[in-house]
Order: C-alpha cells, then structure tokens, then sequence
C-alpha cells in the first residue's frame, strides 16, 4: 500500500514559489554551518561536521542551504520525486550545484548515508507515523556536537488548521479546489472566512493541500515536545521561533503560561544538538568573526540602511552605514582581547544576533 504521505507530495509538492524566486545571502545567516557550530560548540566544525543533510527538503529548502553553504556538501532528501524535481530547478538555475538530491523515506535505513554537522528537518518529523523514531533515526546521524533544526507544528497554533482539517475530511473534501470554493462560500466573519482572509498558505494549491488537506499530522503541546527530547540524546539549545526569549528555561515556561490560556506563540521552532562530553562550554579569549553570509553587505561601501529578516525569533535592527563599517573589521576574524572595551556591548548585541560568532 503507498504511503499516503508520499502520495499526498507527489500530487502537490510543497512549498510552491516561482523558480525565479531568490533570497539574498545575507537572510540566510542563520543557516550557515560555521556560525551555527561556532555558537553552540565554541569552536569551528571539524572536518567530519563539514556535511548538512536537509531531511524532507520539499520544493525549495536546498535553494537558501546552498546559498548559505557555498562550500559545504549539503543532501537533500524527500519522499516526493516531483518536489526533489523542482528543489534541483530551482538550484540549477540560480547556479548553486553543492546539493545531492535524494528520493527516500527518513526511517528507511537505506535513504541516508553517512554523518552530519548540521541537520535540517523543517515541517517534517509530524507528518511521521512515528515522529520519535524519525528524530532518533536524525540524532544517529549527527556527529558528537551536531546540531539540528526542527520545526514541530503546536497544538495551539493549529487549532484553526486542525479544525478545518477534520471538518473537511468529514464532508470528503480532497482537492484544493474544492476546500478553497467552500472557503468562498463562508459567510464574513466566520471561522473559515477568517481563515481565508488571514492565511497565505491559501493563495495556493500546494498551500491548502499541505494546510487543509493533509493525511497525517502530529501537533504537540510544549511538555510533549520536551517529553519526546528527552528520549533521545539529544539537548536543546534555543528556541527561534516568533518571540522566543533567548534562555530556553524561560521560553518553556513563557509557553507553559500561554498554552494555560490555549494560546501559542506560532509553531515550535529550535535548534538541538547531538551531547559532547568534549565540547567547551564557554569561549575563553575568543576569536570573532563576521558571518559569513553577511560578508556582500558589510562589504559594499553604500550608505543607507539594510534589513536582514528576523530567523532567530527576534526583529533585526536594520544596519545602518555606520553598523556596516563596525562589521567589516570582522571579515577578518579578530581576538577578543584586542578590542576596545567600549564596542564590547556593541559586539555582545551583534553575537546575540549571529550577526558575529565567536569561537575558540
């Protein structure tokens, strides 16, 4: 019998953007694999870690990866031959060739090969029978200090999704035709009027399939999340989703106090990492450096102002020409201890950021 799962992204591969579609390196600077390991590990990855696999890359997740990791073999892998199809356009035309694309299931032993530094899984592990199993099949594919992005849907963020979901499975609504003329037909004010009005994920076929229309979905309340965390070897490092308080000790308990009143600051978005008793805890002395996926900003001498978008939960101040000149003496890593006491605020609010890392 097919996986339903698979059926579902081979009708309607997700997301959808138009091939011409690019992102500006400098949006994709909390991709980079050399910031992520410098800020979570205190060092610069070993060769071994110099590997990012994208598990259930969609129709567009390599596109931004290659841009932020020019240099680093990424894997793409999906269930959907037509997601990987269009995911290989859309690299192919914007000249980025660092991304191997591979057509497998995440829990079929056969589908990754090897170890990783970084490993992404977007949107992926609720849409697993076993959503567990999936997370422990990535963490055994981490080197020691790996790190992991995830994003798990909230049971509260997805009150409206899942409710409309249901509802249409009921009435036997399949198609993203057919869902989106019944949302037409609701009378303003409504439920599913509002919906409407409010989703971007409705403009488009793949958007209310993957919303609306899905077989298989998986929601968690906080304390289920750290449940499934703590079955693992693994430990979180933050939270990145919209708002997210830096300490992950307050997060969970800003969430806890949310979900009391059914309420989420959006889904579940955070960063893991594979435990190393060798790791180093702090960065004594260190050196920082630019992200590397800010170096075209910083370098082009032109006044003005640059907004970088937000992708740690919180908003980017926009840089100033100022800002840019204060960044660029960091193109070239720098000791710590050769700076001026006076930018070490300025430093510390651009480190908070990932606009600059720090590594030993």
């Amino acid at each position: 019998m097919p996986d339903p799962v698979q059926t579902h992204y081979q009708k309607y591969p997700y997301p959808h953007y138009p091939l011409i579609a690019s992102v500006r390196r400098c949006d994709t600077y909390a991709l980079n694999l050399n910031a992520l390991w410098a800020r979570f590990n205190c060092a610069l990855p070993p060769a071994e870690a110099n590997r990012i696999l994208i598990a259930g890359s969609g129709a567009f997740a390599p596109y931004p990866w290659a841009v932020a990791n020019p240099d680093t073999p990424i894997t793409a892998l999906d269930l959907s031959e037509r997601s990987l199809r269009r995911a290989r356009w859309h690299c192919l035309l914007h000249g980025r060739r660092n991304v191997v694309f591979r057509c497998g299931e995440l829990l079929d032993p056969a589908a990754i090969d090897g170890t990783f530094g970084l490993i992404d899984s977007f949107g992926v592990l609720h849409h697993l029978a076993d959503p567990l199993a999936g997370l422990k099949t990535l963490e055994a594919h981490l080197v020691p200090g790996g790190i992991m992005r995830i994003m798990l849907y909230s049971r509260y963020a997805r009150r409206e999704e899942e409710s409309i979901r249901r509802a249409f499975r009921l009435l036997d609504i399949d198609s993203p035709h057919a869902a989106r003329r019944l949302l037409r037909k609701a009378p303003a004010g409504s439920r599913l009027a509002n919906y409407l009005a409010a989703s971007y994920e409705a403009a488009t076929d793949s958007g209310v399939a993957d919303a609306l229309l899905h077989p298989r979905v998986h929601t968690y309340r906080i304390d289920e999340l750290l449940a499934m965390i703590s079955r693992t070897g693994l430990e979180l490092l933050m939270f990145a989703h919209q708002d997210a308080v830096e300490n992950p000790a307050q997060e969970i308990e800003r969430l806890r106090n949310l979900e009391k009143e059914r309420r989420s600051p959006g889904n579940f978005l955070f960063y893991l990492r594979k435990k190393n008793p060798q790791a180093g805890n702090s960065c004594r002395d260190g050196t920082i450096m630019l992200n590397p996926c800010l170096v075209p900003v910083v370098s082009r001498y032109t006044f003005g102002r640059v907004q970088i978008n937000p992708r740690l939960g919180c908003d980017n101040p926009p840089l100033t020409y100022r800002d840019r000149s204060f960044l660029r003496q960091f193109v070239t890593p720098v000791k710590r201890s050769e700076l001026p006491s006076e930018v070490e605020k300025q430093v510390a609010d651009f480190l908070r950021l990932l606009f600059l890392v720090e590594y030993s």
